[in-house]
């Protein structure tokens, strides 16, 4: 008999991914790939265009068969306590026109055996005053929230979500990242996709960074940051130096700032005083994940 929905064996994995791979044609795009996915933990799976992540969790939602490998949910292969008990909110998805809003929560949340109470959802996603609207007239962010308790309503114990906030304000960012915070908080497992490097770090207790597809880093961002790095950068205004073959560091430029690699600040900066290099409008800042995921994928734009 299956154990109760929501009963997970003690440090039993919500989701086992086994070396997972999905062979087409022209290529492998997945290749080889295995993680685990921890009860009320967000896991973010991140990478380049090209890289395989897509594939991958369109694998783990269901939509494409894998080639090869193996996926468990609480320890059972994919099958219908999976569909009833996981929410997805696709990176592209089509609402139905001329409906509204209240109208499109009471469809989906049809759709299960078991629904979160619709009052509180939209008290949570802020669609109070939206209820009325027809979904043509809903704005990007506005539109993400719907789309968040459509995945959430059928309150879900894993939660899938695609890239869900490009294309949206650094407002509705911010507003979109405390409410994946509060649906953690409440115990529920997240798998994370995002291109915005400052997203994954707030959300997420650990990432993957694949690449052709395979998983090249895996860990804690903190983690991640500490085993690559060990130095720091400050960053100049380009007019402060007009010569940086001179420097005995590394110099890169970037736009109109240039940048200097070091694993002594202090040092640093008193090299550049004893230069009589103006140090007006210096910035001092650690390695983030942005700069962790160019030193393992490269700068090379992918199509």
């Amino acid at each position: 008999m299956s154990p109760a929905r929501g009963v997970i064996t003690l440090n039993a994995p919500v989701l086992e991914v086994r070396d997972l791979v999905k062979r087409y044609p022209q290529v492998n795009a997945v290749n080889g790939v295995s993680f685990c996915l921890q009860a009320g933990t967000c896991f973010g799976l991140l990478g380049p265009n090209g890289a395989g992540k897509t594939t991958t969790v369109e694998i783990l939602e269901g939509i494409h068969a894998p080639t090869a490998g193996e996926i468990l949910y609480k320890g059972e292969h994919l099958g219908k306590r999976f569909r009833n008990e996981a929410g997805i909110m696709f990176q592209s998805t089509a609402l139905q026109d001329y409906i509204t809003v209240r109208e499109t929560l009471e469809m989906f949340a049809r759709l299960y055996p078991k629904n979160t109470d619709l009052d509180m959802l939209i008290q949570r996603c802020n669609l109070r005053e939206l209820l009325k609207r027809d979904n043509r007239q809903l704005s990007g962010g506005q539109r993400q929230r719907l789309l968040l308790a459509v995945a959430l309503v059928n309150d879900p114990d894993i939660l899938f979500l695609d890239e869900p906030t490009t294309g949206l304000d650094p407002q509705a960012r911010r507003n979109f990242w405390d409410l994946i915070e509060s649906v953690k908080a409440e115990g529920k497992t997240i798998l994370l996709t995002t291109h915005y490097m400052d997203e994954a770090y707030v959300l997420c207790d650990e990432i993957a960074i694949m690449d052709h597809g395979k998983i090249i880093a895996q860990g804690s961002p903190e983690n991640l940051l500490k085993a690559h790095f060990n130095d720091t950068i400050l960053q100049l205004p380009a007019a402060a130096l007009a010569d940086t073959d001179a420097l005995p560091y590394p110099v890169h430029k970037h736009n109109s700032m240039l940048e200097i690699t070091t694993s002594d600040v202090n040092q640093t900066i008193e090299d550049l005083l004893s230069r009589n290099i103006s140090l007006h409008g210096l910035q001092v800042r650690s390695r983030n994940l942005d700069d962790l995921f160019l030193e393992l994928t490269g700068k090379t734009l992918r199509a």
